[in-house]
């Protein structure tokens, strides 16, 4: 295999700095990677050596994460309308015309949102837990995000924030996963999430776009006619051990997509800390079927 380096870049969007990951040749059939909370573009560190040599792949870091700009709460309206809407001009700023999807977690409303306003630029999608079914919420991790969604109070908030705390992001690593892949866990990588989370003002974003979550919850049934009228080629690989998207999710595609190919591994929320090897291959083989070859 081909090892391509990945390069990391910026680009302004509408005059916020936005960072990214690209790795592979520019002509090559594309695959926007789109992060979840509370992570980074870091996320895909190990899937896109991987595919680097077939397809051209690009990541960015949504705005409020990673190495991109994150102005205050009080300087931008942080919804995931406003974050779609920059990931859609990121896409044209870079070149990508064409393009299939892989979303996980906060990246697939935002994914969802482009492909609803783009339909013709999507040529596929790869949900990693990455959620569009009412189905697909576990009941114990959404409790407090969708009472905070009814009211925002300071006694709704309060739970919320333990989102964001270093032991709340390295919960959301570990749930789920089995002892035999524990030891393929990268500490580094919640303790790189913790840091960027405990940045100056980070509080009020954060609690603004989850309480902001009901705003895709409501396109739900949107996404879903896109799926039946689309027939977009999906690929569902999903972490069964997850409590925050629980693997109903997944099966769900089937339900619009009939021809979804859905993969449940035993691993949790972030599947490619200790899958991607696997996820890697399940794309490679998705895509060149379904994408490049056409079938």
């Amino acid at each position: 295999m081909l090892v391509l380096p990945i390069h990391h870049r910026t680009v302004t969007v509408r005059g916020h700095e936005i960072a990214y990951r690209e790795a592979g040749p520019v002509d090559a059939p594309a695959l926007l990677l789109l992060h979840g909370f509370p992570t980074s573009s870091r996320m895909f560190r190990d899937l896109m050596p991987l595919l680097a040599d077939r397809y051209r792949l690009v990541a960015p870091d949504h705005l409020g994460f990673g190495r991109s700009a994150a102005p205050s709460a009080a300087a931008f309206d942080y919804t995931f309308a406003e974050l779609a809407a920059i990931t859609a001009e990121f896409t044209e700023t870079v070149g990508l015309d064409r393009f299939a999807l892989y979303i996980q977690d906060y990246g697939a409303p935002l994914g969802l949102r482009l492909a609803l306003a783009h339909p013709d630029r999507i040529t596929a999608i790869v949900s990693q837990n990455g959620n569009a079914y009412e189905e697909g919420l576990g009941a114990e991790a959404w409790a407090p995000v969708l009472a905070l969604v009814r009211e925002r109070t300071p006694e709704t908030e309060k739970p919320v924030r333990a989102l964001r705390s270093p032991a709340g992001i390295r919960r959301q690593y570990e749930t789920g996963v089995p002892a035999a892949y524990r030891d393929l866990l990268d500490p580094d990588a919640w303790h790189h999430d913790a840091a960027l989370m405990a940045r100056e003002g980070q509080d009020a974003v954060q609690l603004d776009l989850i309480a902001d979550y009901g705003s895709n919850l409501t396109l739900y049934p949107a996404f879903q006619e896109y799926f039946r009228t689309s027939r977009v080629p999906l690929l569902a690989v999903w972490g069964e051990g997850d409590r925050v998207f629980v693997p109903a999710g997944a099966e769900a595609f089937r339900r619009d997509l009939p021809d979804a190919e859905v993969h449940l591994l035993p691993t949790g929320h972030f599947a490619l800390e200790t899958h991607a090897p696997t996820i890697a291959a399940l794309i490679d083989d998705f895509l060149g079927r379904r994408v490049v070859r056409g079938e």
